[in-house]
């Protein structure tokens, strides 16, 4: 009997049927780019093997203007199908299905080539775009149709048409983007024929047994978007056209309210999909922070959808279906939504990864193979680095023994999954608790590790992590200034009027801790969509409330402070280091910069600015929290080493730059793999 009848459902499409109702969404992992069909093969035949039902692969251009940066994976020659065969084919020996996302990027494209309907430059891109004459726009559905095509000669079961996040199809479809009076342009009648025609002639090219997905925005989330009666007639017109399913895009890119990150509520737009369900015929998918078979199969028994999509939760773990179909759900890897290693990535020209599972896109060089040579390893550290190390030797058939101080395992994620807007974190040391418990590592907790506990072992791992820095700030020994750490771990009070000293990843989190007071948005999709200014679009264009965001009022007043003269949060994430800057300018915090600290009395923090020491200041505070960085805590590293036992350095005992899960969880599997 499994606890997920609706997900596991088949899913019968007439002409061929899904095993079931999960669909891996499209990601831009840079796999394509690397040439490495091999590569690109095994990654998502890891994921036909783990029983999805169907894939989508990162967005591939239908000629160069359309690519979205230059050197992007293209389908326009008789070599891209070659290349792309060796990627279908391995797929169907897994006994997966795969469709190929066309993707047009129209005005977003990272190059100077770019075309749209109308030459309005995009926010997110440097180069202005050539609008489109007639001509410009049947060369760009005659290369969309002959993608299709070629994809279907390469071997895929379909192909998703990009027509959502903004991109090229989806900027003909609203008036901000869409200045023509022409054909093309104007009315909305005009102003959907292009994604219309696009699926018309792919349906004529490719014929009936062949999966065309088309991907429509349901919620643009920028002014001037599309009203939810144009989304219901487009959707009415793209299956009209000949359409298989339709999935579910939430938000343009240069959309200001979050979408995807951890912030957001779980299946948090699955609503928006629901409102399109019985008004067209064929199946729907829906999608965004869907991460767990629970909340996948809640989705689908409320009838929000026909079936899910699931593209970062397929990085973290290829098996996710797989341990459904087994019951085993807890034993599923889960996305955090951090964006870390998955977009931060792709934004910053890098190959994608992913925080909780570094084999994603590394399955042909990061092997995790037994070993020849059963091993005594001894880890020290229950944090990221030593869990990962841990959990991969075991799983290698080593010996393991992992020693933690403290009273339960997870190190600094315990920290984190406080902070509001961080609640997957709790998933993730949930997680790694499973997966102890089912091993065979010895646990010792609340044990101090000493260097003659640690002598006759084969290999010894330092992941002890990090101490704060102290910052030696005259007064600092006061009562009322107390350390991140004590904050997050609720040992000490924390008044009204607060000053945050530091203002790296750790600061923006303490900030965020404190600002907040009751249920976190994250965990109240109301409240949430009132902070961010969303509404349903079938009341205001575009799903955004006329008021615009209307944030609870702050619990605290608080001040954030770095020495730095640069842009508070300069250093976080790529894609998300926004998001937390608009939270915190929404509660009002008061962003200091380029400080000197020169003591801490009666009277507050005093400060000056600059290396002259000017405009002396003073912070008003009732409690002042230090986060002024950490240094790497190695002091039994340095102690086996006066033993002459050479330990292996990882994580923050290895690197105390700002608090990385990352970096820490890939090093110890990395580390391990090798043993």
């Amino acid at each position: 009997m499994t606890a997920y009848p609706n997900m596991l459902a088949p899913l019968d499409l007439g002409f061929t049927t899904l095993k079931n109702r999960v669909l891996m969404g499209s990601m831009h992992t840079g796999l394509e780019e690397t040439r490495d069909w091999n590569r690109v093969a095994e990654f998502y035949a890891d994921r036909a093997r783990g029983e999805v039902a169907l894939m989508v692969t990162g967005g591939i251009g239908p000629n160069l203007e359309g690519s979205v940066l230059p050197g992007a994976a293209m389908m326009t020659t008789e070599e891209d199908v070659a290349n792309h065969s060796i990627v279908t084919d391995r797929v169907h020996q897994a006994g997966g299905k795969i469709a190929m996302q066309i993707l047009h990027a129209g005005r977003y494209a990272y190059g100077p080539k770019c075309v749209a309907p109308s030459p309005v430059k995009s926010p997110i891109s440097p180069f202005p775009p050539t609008e489109l004459d007639e001509e410009g726009i049947e060369k760009q559905i005659a290369d969309i149709v002959n993608a299709a095509v070629l994809a279907q000669k390469a071997g895929y079961d379909g192909v998703e048409i990009m027509g959502s996040e903004g991109y090229f199809l989806n900027q003909f479809l609203v008036t901000h983007t869409n200045k023509r009076e022409d054909r093309w342009g104007g009315s909305y009648e005009n102003r959907m024929r292009l994604p219309i025609e696009v699926v018309r002639r792919t349906r004529e090219a490719v014929g009936t047994d062949f999966i065309i997905i088309y991907r429509l925005s349901m919620i643009d989330l920028v002014p001037n978007g599309s009203t939810h009666e144009e989304v219901v007639k487009l959707a009415q017109e793209i299956e009209r056209a000949g359409a298989t399913i339709i999935n579910t895009g939430i938000g343009w890119h240069e959309a200001r309210i979050p979408t995807i990150a951890t912030s957001v509520p779980r299946a948090a737009f699955a609503w928006v999909t629901k409102k399109l369900m019985g008004k067209v015929s064929i199946p729907v998918i829906t999608s965004n922070r869907i991460n767990t078979p629970e909340v996948a199969e809640q989705v689908l028994s409320d009838g929000c959808a026909d079936m899910v999509s699931l593209a970062r939760p397929m990085l973290a773990d290829a098996d996710f279906v797989k341990k459904a179909m087994q019951n085993q759900g807890a034993r599923i890897a889960p996305c955090i939504a951090c964006n870390q290693a998955c977009l931060d990535h792709t934004f910053g020209g890098k190959l994608t990864s992913c925080l909780v599972n570094p084999r994603a896109c590394h399955e042909t060089e990061l092997v995790i193979a037994k070993a020849d040579t059963a091993k005594s390893i001894a880890i020290v550290g229950a944090g990221p680095a030593g869990l990962a190390t841990a959990l991969t030797a075991a799983d290698r058939g080593h010996s393991v023994t992992l020693f933690d101080k403290d009273a339960e395992i997870g190190g600094q994620l315990n920290m984190a999954k406080q902070v509001p807007g961080k609640e997957e974190f709790w998933g993730l040391v949930d997680w790694y608790r499973t997966m102890i418990a089912s091993s065979s590592i010895e646990l010792r907790l609340n044990t101090e590790a000493t260097v003659d506990d640690l002598m006759e072992f084969d290999e010894v791992v330092i992941a002890t992590g990090v101490s704060p820095r102290d910052p030696e700030i005259p007064g600092q020994d006061r009562n009322n200034v107390v350390s991140y750490i004590d904050v997050l771990r609720g040992k000490v009070p924390v008044g009204n009027h607060v000053a945050v000293i530091g203002a790296g990843g750790i600061g923006f989190d303490v900030s965020e801790y404190l600002l907040h007071a009751g249920e976190s948005p994250t965990e109240n999709l109301a409240e949430w969509m009132k902070e961010w200014g969303v509404t349903d679009p079938e009341t205001h264009r575009s799903g955004l409330a006329p008021e615009g965001p209307q944030p609870a009022a702050p619990a605290r007043n608080v001040t954030l402070l770095q020495r730095k003269k640069q842009a508070h949060g300069k250093g976080l994430g790529k894609t998300t280091g926004w998001i937390h800057r608009a939270a915190l300018k929404m509660k009002n915090v008061n962003f200091v910069g380029g400080v000197n600290y020169e003591k801490i009395d009666d009277s507050g923090l005093h400060v000056s600015f600059g290396e002259a020491r000017e405009t002396p200041t003073v912070i008003n505070a009732d409690t002042i929290v230090l986060c002024a960085g950490q240094v790497s805590e190695r002091s039994l590293a340095d102690a086996l080493v006066a033993r002459d036992k050479t330990p292996h350095v990882i994580g923050g005992a290895d690197v105390a730059a700002e608090l990385d899960a990352k970096r820490a969880i890939d090093q110890g599997t990395r580390l391990a793999a090798g043993f």
